[in-house]
């Protein structure tokens, strides 16, 4: 089954997607700070981008990375919103001991989160 095909009905008949389907993502990292972006692939679904994805939603995403921090600054003109996240590099790409530390491919993990449509 295709990723744009997997969502589920909730009770009060709202669909449950995930933002992949809803968004994309940039991202980029400084030392142990994550910055990510996220734009509506349509600008009739940044509203419901606004009000699901929170700060308190993301933190708790990145959390067992050990977010400590989470600032979004929305970007209306451009249907997207800017994410910053601290210490949630374990060292940044030089100091982490895991194979990854670039901040790139967290972008992913926002796009995994769920949304309600």
């Amino acid at each position: 089954m295709l990723q744009a095909e997997r969502t589920t009905k909730t009770a009060n008949s709202s669909t449950t997607v995930t933002l992949h389907q809803l968004a994309h993502a940039r991202a980029g990292d400084k030392g142990e700070r994550l910055n990510v972006a996220l734009f509506a692939y349509d600008p009739d679904r940044y509203a419901t981008l606004l009000e699901q994805v929170t700060e308190e939603r993301v933190l708790a995403l990145f959390a067992h990375r050990g977010a400590s921090r989470v600032r979004r600054y929305p970007l209306p003109n451009l249907a997207g919103m800017n994410f910053v996240i601290d210490d949630v590099l374990q060292g940044g790409v030089n100091g982490a001991l895991n194979l990854d530390g670039h901040g790139k491919t967290l972008s992913f993990l926002l796009l995994s989160l769920e949304v309600n449509i």
